[in-house]
């Protein structure tokens, strides 16, 4: 799989592994859990990563802190 790295969020401690981690790759956007980089791969495509990244910020999708 082709990525442009993987990358987790701003709000994310330096040392944190609990989090997840995203890359842009030529399938979509693929999520991954920051303990097991080497475990399985989530693939989403970019029209849909994008629209939950828009509902997300605008506070349209409850109990997500």
């Amino acid at each position: 799989m082709a990525t442009s790295g993987w990358q987790r969020s701003t709000k994310s401690g330096a040392g944190d592994n609990n989090c997840v981690e995203v890359a842009y790759g030529d399938e979509g956007v693929l999520v991954r859990d920051s303990k097991d980089r080497s475990g399985p791969v989530l693939i989403v495509g970019r029209a849909s990563w994008e629209s939950m990244v828009r509902e997300l910020k605008s506070g349209g999708i409850d109990g997500v802190v």
